[in-house]
């Protein structure tokens, strides 16, 4: 039983890997991806209106939530976004899906991007909430932004050094990060069932090791393929609908609507939200309600 209200839990193989995906609603299908501490209860306060137009599909991306956690590899290849869109790829086939809306925040828009790169032709529309691209991230990097975005370097540092410190308080490392990226740095957007499934993550020694291969990965082969693609000139095919927040990360590496224009082959519509921090489906849910349901809904 899912902790959304109306929404069903199913777990799905998916290849190698099984996925918890949580479903609801009728119509179009909408894929929504989650990011980091988090899991499908970002969407909880989101998806019941989104359900009203759309049939809603939320994994738990692998390592999170009620997903699988496979152990890392080497080369970080296990919790690359590539493997990630893969699972979203096969979850779609075990769907009978052909194509689909896709909006993920966080590491999840990494995921829709590069689900969007590697495989055109299941991505109807694309939504990304809070992030550009990660080699484009790691470029706007400056004393200030790597303050702010610490985590990117402190999680990917080999194993076990950051798991070892934050499984000294792991629910306690998890209310620190969710609260020091919002906007009134505090607990207050996020509902008593999301903080405790939340908390569960950083309690659970699997998860942060998890947490960390996928930033492992963001620092090494994530880079690379975004890199790849770049160079090879290679570019979003589906509409873009991009949303930052005034007191986000994107909004300190520049221009990041002009970054995401120049990784798109056509339409790409943006949007700066005011009055959030990081976590805008949970911080302003209306505000991301109004700007997506228009953007998905359009034929």
């Amino acid at each position: 039983m899912s902790a959304i209200p109306g929404f069903s839990q199913s777990l799905i193989e998916v290849g190698d890997v099984c996925l918890s995906v949580h479903q609801g609603g009728e119509g179009a299908p909408l894929i929504l991806l989650h990011g980091f501490p988090q899991n499908h209860m970002a969407w909880e306060k989101l998806a019941p209106d989104l359900a009203k137009d759309f049939h809603c599909i939320i994994p738990d991306l692998r390592g999170y939530g009620d997903s699988d956690a496979p152990a890392d590899d080497a080369d970080h290849h296990v919790y690359s976004k590539r493997a990630m869109a893969g699972d979203i790829a096969r979850l779609m086939d075990f769907l009978g899906l052909e194509r689909a809306h896709v909006l993920g925040h966080d590491r999840g828009a990494r995921v829709a991007y590069r689900l969007a790169l590697d495989h055109p032709d299941r991505v109807e529309r694309l939504g990304i909430i809070e992030v550009v691209p990660t080699g484009d991230f790691w470029r706007a990097w400056d004393a200030d932004l790597a303050l702010k975005a610490y985590h990117w370097s402190f999680l990917a540092q080999p194993a076990p050094l950051p798991e070892r410190m934050i499984c000294a308080d792991g629910p306690g490392f998890i209310d620190w990060t969710l609260a020091s990226w919002t906007q009134c740095r505090g607990l207050e957007p996020f509902s008593e069932a999301a903080l405790a499934a939340y908390r569960a993550q950083g309690a659970d020694p699997v998860r942060v090791g998890a947490m960390c291969a996928d930033y492992r990965a963001g620092a090494t082969m994530d880079r690379a393929l975004d890199e790849a693609d770049r160079l090879a000139g290679n570019k979003i095919a589906a509409p873009v609908l991009f949303l930052w927040a005034s007191a986000g990360f994107p909004a300190r590496t520049g221009d990041p609507l002009a970054i995401w224009q120049g990784w798109c082959a056509g339409e790409v519509t943006g949007k700066e939200l005011h009055g959030t921090g990081h976590f805008a489906m949970e911080e302003v849910p209306g505000a991301v309600l109004e700007a997506v349901l228009p953007f998905f809904q359009a034929r």
